[in-house]
């Protein structure tokens, strides 16, 4: 069961639920009694996007499910696009599906947003991802998604040997949403880093899902994932690294840290390691607390109001990922996203 195949079909019983291992989390079927009526076409939207500051070569707009269906980049070539998929319609659902090949050597920033700007609607965007041998990519991704809206994005990543993916998703949550990467890892010298900072307030739901699968001798991968949730929030962090027999000399590392600040809010974290070779290095930690009282009680003896200096902790806890991000520009973008949120107001932590 798949959101794919619901939309496609408009039978909301094919909605993964609770009763899939993989779902237990992120209900969607309690969520949508009904599939929504499809979504009509889209008009380029007037607002920019997270990453206007930023001269990306090329811009990509997918509205509504509708846009390019194909980003290929020639050996050697290096590229930054933006990519922004847009859903602009209220109470309507739509598929995006979105191929993106990386040929030998070739080198992509890929700065990627979904972007609410309707209301209520079912989407699903599915990215496969190829990156041929010594292909990098860089992917940040900032999900501005409104607190009634139901998401999944789904990206199928395979890499060859000595390919590099730095993946960095943001994201303050919807009604429900969804955020799923599996890689496909050859060893080889390919290395991998997936990182995410999530900040949910209200009600909102933020489900991070990865699948590390390594299939080689010789790969790395270096995950971290940071958040917080207030009011009555919720959020999801499942990460499993596979190492498969043969896959010797891996060095797979992940970790989930999270704060909670209030007692509504929950955190659901979900971290495997499914190990079946030898000579492998290989570990997960994960960790969910409060604000430290004696650092909050310090910035406040310095005259900073009680909310200012939970904001500043807070910025701070998610600024450990975000400094991960290679591209300066990309992470003046990154920061700002931060301390908006931490800034108050509706969407504020």
């Amino acid at each position: 069961m798949s959101l794919s195949e619901a939309l496609k079909s408009r039978d909301a019983s094919l909605l993964p639920s609770r009763r899939d291992e993989a779902w237990r989390y992120t209900d969607l079927r309690a969520a949508v009694r009904v599939i929504p009526e499809p979504s009509p076409l889209g008009t380029v939207p007037t607002t920019l996007g997270p990453f206007a500051a930023i001269k990306a070569d090329r811009s990509l707009v997918i509205i509504n499910g509708r846009g390019p269906e194909v980003l290929s980049l020639d050996a050697g070539q290096v590229l930054c696009v933006e990519l922004r998929l847009v859903a602009d319609r209220h109470t309507t659902s739509h598929q995006s599906d979105l191929r993106i090949d990386l040929a030998s050597g070739a080198q992509l920033t890929l700065l990627e947003s979904h972007e609410g700007l309707g209301s209520a609607y079912l989407s699903s965007a599915n990215l496969t991802i190829h990156l041929a041998e010594g292909a990098s990519l860089e992917r940040v991704v900032i999900l501005d998604e409104p607190s009634d809206a139901v998401s999944v994005i789904t990206a199928d990543i395979t890499l060859s040997p000595g390919a590099s993916l730095k993946q960095t998703v943001l994201t303050k949550g919807a009604m429900r949403q969804r955020f799923e990467t599996q890689v496909t890892h050859p060893g080889g010298g390919a290395n991998v880093r997936l990182d995410g900072v999530y900040m949910l307030a209200d009600k909102c739901h933020a489900d991070l899902t990865t699948v590390v699968n390594h299939v080689g001798p010789g790969g790395t991968t270096d995950q971290l994932t940071k958040g917080a949730v207030r009011d009555a929030s919720r959020a999801v962090f499942q990460g499993q690294i596979q190492v498969t027999p043969g896959a010797d000399q891996t060095d797979a590392r992940m970790g989930h840290h999270a704060l909670i600040l209030s007692d509504r809010a929950e955190i659901d974290a979900k971290p495997e390691l499914e190990i079946f070779a030898d000579d492998v290095s290989c570990a997960h930690g994960n960790t969910v607390g409060a604000l430290d009282e004696d650092a909050l009680f310090y910035i406040c003896s310095r005259g900073v109001p009680l909310e200012e200096a939970r904001a500043m902790l807070v910025q701070a806890f998610g600024l450990e990922v975000i400094d991960r991000i290679e591209t300066e520009a990309v992470r003046q973008v990154a920061q700002a996203w931060l301390a908006g949120l931490g800034a108050g107001g509706s969407d504020g932590l």
